[in-house]
């Protein structure tokens, strides 16, 4: 006799259905200028909710609906099957999950690799260490599980080392990556290398992890690149805003003269804090395209909101005519982009606000959203700023703790509350000094 209770099937199809929907929301909004962790929390309760009911279903949704999602061509229907399955009681679903990492394609290992990252540490299959050993693994798979391992604190030396030196640009940044995460020793010879590398991803790598590990020459590289004016500088830029001096600070002032740059060197100037900084965003108000990305920096270093007064009325964009056939871009990307949700700014209110502000103000000391920098100040920020800027505060705290204080941003809300409650405990002075000072090497 079967004794098996009937499942509604069409709730767990919109169960899948409602968590894929709901965590490309929530993934989006992590990168949102208008969003605040407290309002993503709230989004991610609703993935929360359709996960649980995945998992509620047990073996058989698991099998009919889970199992074959994994090879699905939207990737956050892989992700949120992949995070049903690793989450549930039955041991058939980690398998499950291992079993298709050895079939996927580049793409679907990304969106795994973005699974494993997000699930807890105690469901990561320990079988995930043997493929690093795998012969001819793809370099996506070897990434996923370098960047697993970091994530999760289960990185070593040994299983690190052997992969800084490998061809794949990828998966040698995946590999100091998971180093940096991990505080492990770094080889001086092969940072170099890896900080002298034409890749940007492997570059940018070896930037952080170096100057995790306070190696000098991490910080060299790092005003190598700027100094050089090479494009994909958006790291070493924002690095330099944050950890340099008044003369680096400077330097980055002259570079908004660089079309090409400009965006990026806004960007990175919001978090130098400077006085100077902000006086340069308020001529860069009056200019489009820069207007949305000078008024967000500005605002980040003095505190003013570009809202109300200050923000100019937002207004419908005009029917366009269609473009004809042969003259459209296929290949335009037409995924909006985060700065696109920025307020453009009132050039004229702001610069008769900051008129008087800026009184308030010493041109030798460093803001943050117009409070003097402190490490509290910092921690503040990394609690209420949007989401979009929470990424650069988190790195610097990184930076400015050698790695002892990790603030996962895009992680799940709850670990990354239980992070920054970590960092509140902390003595200040852990993280008290600018990341550039007392380097070595």
């Amino acid at each position: 006799m079967n004794t098996e209770r009937p499942l509604l099937w069409g709730v767990y199809e919109e169960h899948l259905d409602e968590a894929a929907f709901r965590f490309s929301q929530w993934e989006r909004a992590l990168d949102a200028p208008d969003y605040v962790l407290a309002e993503v929390a709230e989004q991610e309760e609703h993935v929360a909710a359709h996960l649980d009911g995945l998992v509620l279903g047990g073996e058989r949704v698991a099998r009919r609906l889970l199992e074959p999602a994994l090879a699905a061509d939207e990737a956050e229907r892989v992700v949120v099957a992949a995070l049903a399955l690793l989450g549930g009681e039955q041991p058939s679903g980690p398998a499950a999950v291992l079993a298709a990492l050895s079939q996927a394609e580049p793409p679907s290992l990304g969106a795994l690799r973005r699974a494993f990252e997000l699930a807890a540490p105690p469901v990561i299959p320990a079988e995930l260490v043997s493929l690093l050993k795998k012969e001819e693994a793809l370099p996506e798979l070897l990434v996923l599980v370098l960047d697993t391992l970091g994530s999760h604190g289960l990185a070593t030396a040994p299983l690190c080392t052997p992969f800084f030196s490998h061809p794949a640009p990828q998966v040698a940044a995946a590999a100091l990556r998971a180093a940096g995460r991990m505080r492990l020793p770094l080889d001086p010879g092969g940072l170099q290398r890896a900080l002298g590398s034409a890749e940007p991803m492997l570059r940018d790598a070896a930037i952080v992890a170096g100057l995790q590990g306070g190696h000098r020459s991490a910080w060299a590289a790092c005003q190598a690149v700027v100094e050089s004016r090479t494009p994909s500088a958006r790291l070493p830029l924002l690095l330099l805003a944050m950890g340099g001096d008044e003369r680096d600070t400077k330097g980055l002032l002259e570079l908004l003269s660089d079309e090409s740059l400009r965006p990026d060197v806004l960007w990175a100037l919001g978090f130098s804090g400077s006085v100077a900084a902000a006086e340069a965003c308020l001529e860069w108000m009056r200019q489009e395209p820069s207007a949305a990305l000078a008024g967000e920096a500005f605002s980040a270093i003095t505190g003013l909101p570009i809202e109300g007064k200050y923000a100019a009325e937002s207004q419908e964009p005009e029917a366009e005519q269609p473009v004809p056939l042969e003259r459209e871009d296929l290949d335009a990307d037409l995924v909006p982009r985060p700065e696109d949700a920025l307020p453009l700014p009132r050039a004229e209110a702001v610069a008769s606000w900051w008129m008087e502000a800026r009184r308030r103000m010493d041109a030798r000391a460093r803001y943050l959203a117009g409070q003097p920098f402190t490490p509290q100040v910092l921690l503040d920020a990394l609690a209420n700023a949007p989401m979009r800027r929470r990424h650069a505060l988190a790195l610097e705290l990184t930076l400015r703790s050698r790695g002892a204080l990790q603030v996962p941003t895009r992680a799940f809300v709850p670990r990354q509350l239980a992070s920054l409650q970590q960092a509140r405990a902390a003595t200040p002075s852990t993280f008290s000094r600018p990341f550039a000072e007392g380097l070595r090497g």
